[in-house]
């Protein structure tokens, strides 16, 4: 990731000990190779720690380009563009708008200019938030709020430790979650694709990870007629919600019923798996 794509840094020891202690948004915390894990550096590990906060050992060369000339102390913390929030928060949304959940998450999505994009196309598709992994995801940097051309003050981005868990919660919680992948194996406009659904797209030149893809309810593909073999991930992601948006003024007509399948699409749905 380029400097300027970076988070906002917070520099010094004190600083990001006491960002942390304040539960302000920090996406991750960068630590100087061999720098003395005792004192207050060892306070801060231990906060991340507690507070699920990623800690990234890097080269203190790193962290004078992040610094600018400033002090750094071997410590440096990004803090997002933007408070982050649960998955739990994003069916809270949709629960007090009367609404059946529509998600979409990223498996892998690393391009803050690619993860803007999809937080743009999500609020104007009407979907609750947007779900992202800890590890392996652009955090919501100054480019990533450019990108999104102000949809990230309006649209929920949670951040999931593990994505496979997460999606796992959902199915629980009735949502049906459907992948998207070029060897899928049905079209994703001859599918019934409204809410209650979690749509999951993968990393750019990657896919969707096999542990991701084996707990999707179903996976579709989006058919290609060129040479190209692939989309980019914000133009698919794009196809995909706009195609559930389709089918909402139909979801909602129905009330929200949720009892194992959609009124109307049980045929269209494979079994849930126990």
């Amino acid at each position: 990731m380029a400097a300027e794509d970076a988070p906002a840094p917070l520099l010094g020891r004190r600083a990001v000990l006491e960002a942390l202690r304040a539960g302000r948004p920090v996406s991750r915390v960068l630590v100087a190779g061999g720098a003395d894990a005792r004192g207050s550096l060892g306070e801060i590990l231990h906060e991340a720690h507690v507070r699920r906060v990623v800690v990234q050992t890097v080269d203190r060369r790193r962290l004078d380009t992040l610094a600018r000339g400033l002090v750094h102390q071997g410590v440096a913390a990004l803090v997002a563009a933007a408070p982050l929030a649960t998955v739990d928060d994003l069916l809270r949304r949709a629960r007090d708008r009367g609404e059946a959940p529509f998600l979409i998450a990223l498996d892998g999505v690393e391009d803050p200019h690619n993860l803007g994009a999809v937080i743009r196309t999500a609020e104007a598709a009407g979907a609750h938030g947007v779900i992202i992994p800890r590890r392996r995801a652009a955090g919501l940097s100054p480019a990533v709020a450019r990108a999104s051309a102000g949809a990230l003050a309006h649209c929920l981005v949670a951040q999931a430790g593990n994505l496979v868990a997460a999606l796992g919660h959902l199915k629980a919680q009735g949502v049906w979650v459907v992948g998207a992948d070029p060897a899928g194996g049905e079209r994703y406009d001859e599918v019934s694709l409204a809410p209650p659904v979690a749509l999951v797209v993968g990393g750019e030149g990657r896919g969707l990870h096999r542990l991701v893809r084996e707990r999707c309810d179903r996976v579709v593909r989006i058919p290609l007629r060129g040479v190209v073999a692939s989309l980019n991930v914000s133009v698919a992601a794009a196809l995909l919600l706009f195609e559930v948006a389709r089918h909402l003024p139909a979801a909602a007509a129905g009330g929200g019923a949720r009892a194992g399948a959609r009124p109307g699409a049980a045929s269209a749905r494979p079994a849930r798996e126990s």
